[in-house]
């Protein structure tokens, strides 16, 4: 797969990402739909967010290193978008419970940290 294959489809997925996250935000009541409409929100969320950060993160690394290693650094990419998507959504939870304190966001970020030094290990 080229590196233009893969951003195209990465920029369709971001957009109907975003489609469905305007659909769930205009159209779904959390008061009357409960823990279904929340959820929901929050895994529509989550995949916008990751697609929005995989395209920055890859443009900006084809910015700084150029095309050919943007092209070998696509899976952490992929990776970083995903853990620092998780560390979002994972704030806005704790934030819809009311239970989000600076301490609680420390912790949420060190664990992000670890699982990427664990991967980052592993090589």
């Amino acid at each position: 797969m080229t590196l233009k294959s893969y951003l195209w489809g990465m920029r369709l997925i971001a957009l109907v990402s975003l489609a469905a996250l305007a659909v769930v935000v205009f159209y779904v009541d959390p008061d009357t739909s409960g823990a279904v409409g929340k959820t929901i929100f929050y895994f529509v969320l989550f995949f916008a967010f990751s697609g929005i950060l995989n395209l920055f993160l890859i443009f900006s690394r084809r910015k700084i290193m150029g095309g050919e290693t943007a092209l070998a650094t696509i899976g952490l990419s992929f990776r970083q978008s995903i853990l620092l998507s998780l560390f979002v959504v994972g704030l806005m939870v704790f934030q819809s419970f009311r239970i989000l304190v600076w301490w609680d966001g420390l912790l949420l970020a060190a664990g992000i940290f670890i699982i990427e030094l664990y991967f980052l290990s592993r090589k």
